[in-house]
């Protein structure tokens, strides 16, 4: 076979890799990824209780009074009265802040764990136990009840020098299933008419292809994109119809549109996230670094035998200025993410350098994405 017949056939199969990759569907997503569904959400608890049974480790009743008086107010519920004049100082008891997240559609009976946090200056509450302490919502109604033994991850020691060490935090801790639910979140899913699916990253091109995916399923009409965040979809009125139904909705899958064009820089990390379509304009770009240098180096000033001098330290400084790495790269029109992270790899770019050289191509009007600097 000769060398043209060889070309033609790589050619050949060349073309039919690049038709292939060109009917391979792109990627989709199931809509329960990409929507949450309208007035389905979870709710946040907080409350305040004691953790009592600490090695030590517990408040410090002159610098932490509301311990004492939280004590104080639970012996007087037992029929223990403190006298007036009888402040106890207590070392194995530690006031904390619980907080929790209730669940959507969560009943009364099951359980939720739950997060203690100390308030006052405990050093640990390793091994304590939370008392049993009202769990409010933003409403201030009680929506659950938590009681059981704290668990912490993190470890504290102390020697009587004074030195310490300490890995992770140990001021605070989880209860695994630590509460148990009073009182259930009325919710609009059982209450009929239409649903409302919110989309987790808003984008009209997602919200409209959620809508005709759910038409092409169920007949047109039955979605609505409202905007680029939310698509209206009928429902049954009966709530078991309403769970199978929404059930199949969430299996379909959608394409999502695009990510926007978006580079995201955390200055104070020095983290810099580009997205794939990122794209500069034409421009060169010039990165160097100018180094200043200052040495002292101090000498001794001797006088001449018989003129009464005396001896002295004159410093003496030497200034030196110099500039390094002087590199220059330049960006043709319509290049993209990979060509733009070659060429700062190759002048050898800090974090911070990377972040000037992004701010500067925005402002030149060369970089054509959304800079976004946290």
């Amino acid at each position: 076979m000769s060398a043209m017949h060889r070309l033609r056939g790589i050619v050949r199969t060349a073309a039919a890799v690049l038709a292939l990759g060109a009917i391979v569907p792109a990627h989709a997503d199931r809509i329960r990824d990409l929507v949450q569904v309208g007035g389905v959400r979870s709710n946040q608890l907080i409350g305040y209780g004691l953790v009592v049974g600490l090695d030590g480790s517990g408040d410090q009743t002159s610098q932490a009074p509301f311990t004492t008086q939280s004590l104080e107010n639970m012996l007087q519920q037992f029929g223990v009265n403190v006298p007036a004049n009888v402040r106890p100082q207590l070392k194995n008891a530690a006031a904390v802040t619980i907080t929790a997240e209730l669940p959507p559609f969560a009943k009364p009976g099951q359980r939720i764990d739950v997060t203690v946090a100390s308030i006052g200056n405990a050093k640990s509450i390793r091994g304590g136990e939370l008392l049993m302490s009202p769990l409010k919502g933003a409403d201030g109604q009680v929506y659950a009840i938590a009681q059981g033994s704290v668990v912490v991850g993190g470890v504290s020691a102390q020697g009587k020098s004074g030195s310490s060490v300490q890995v992770n935090i140990s001021a605070s801790g989880r209860i695994p299933g630590g509460a148990s639910i009073e009182r259930s979140v009325a919710t609009s899913f059982d209450k009929g008419g239409d649903l409302m699916l919110n989309l987790n990253t808003a984008d009209f091109t997602t919200a409209a292809r959620i809508a005709q995916a759910v038409n092409q399923s169920f007949g047109a009409g039955t979605a609505n994109a409202i905007d680029s965040g939310s698509v209206a979809v009928r429902a049954p009125m009966d709530p078991s119809q309403r769970v199978s139904w929404l059930s199949t909705i969430q299996a379909i899958e959608v394409t999502p549109g695009d990510a926007p064009a978006r580079i995201i820089v955390n200055s104070r990390t020095g983290t810099v996230v580009i997205g794939s379509d990122v794209k500069v304009g034409a421009a060169a770009v010039a990165h160097g670094a100018i180094q200043v240098t200052i040495s002292e180096q101090p000498q001794v000033s001797q006088p001449a035998p018989f003129s009464r001098g005396q001896t002295a330290v004159v410093p003496s400084s030497q200034v030196a200025v110099s500039e390094e790495g002087g590199h220059m790269f330049k960006f043709g029109p319509g290049t993209s993410l990979d060509a733009i992270v070659r060429a700062v790899n190759q002048v050898g770019a800090s974090p911070s350098d990377l972040i000037s050289i992004l701010q500067a191509l925005k402002q030149s009007g060369a970089l054509h994405a959304e800079l976004v600097v946290i």
